[in-house]
């Protein structure tokens, strides 16, 4: 399997673990408006990340494709907040959040490592 579809299929089980988590939330929380609206913001956030990142290999250019990652980091960077007051707020399990946040935070560092790598290439 190459690193592409590697992260793809990563990027995948991310966003379906976020959809998971946002089922608990609606299950859970279902009167609780701030859990709500948190839980909708992380699932757009969450699978955007997955969906942009699919978008890049269709990139017309190297800077097209450093445009696709920038926005996977931006979704990543939004979805790390929204976890992060999921467990401040003691709204979903603390174990489950802090692999999330973790996985997050991987995924960040893979993107950023990416967006230098592609900056840095030569034709």
């Amino acid at each position: 399997m190459d690193q592409h579809q590697a992260l793809r299929d990563r990027t995948k089980r991310y966003a379906s673990r976020i959809i998971k988590l946002y089922a608990y939330l609606q299950q859970q929380y279902h009167y609780n408006d701030a859990a709500l609206v948190i839980g909708r913001q992380l699932l757009r956030s969450g699978t955007g990340c997955a969906a942009n990142h699919r978008e890049a290999k269709h990139s017309r250019s190297r800077a097209d494709r450093i445009a696709k990652f920038y926005i996977v980091l931006q979704e990543l960077e939004e979805s790390a907040l929204w976890l992060e007051l999921l467990r401040e707020h003691e709204m979903a399990h603390a174990e489950g959040i802090d692999q999330l946040i973790d996985e997050t935070n991987q995924l960040i560092a893979i993107f950023i490592a990416s967006i230098n790598t592609l900056r840095n290439a030569k034709d």
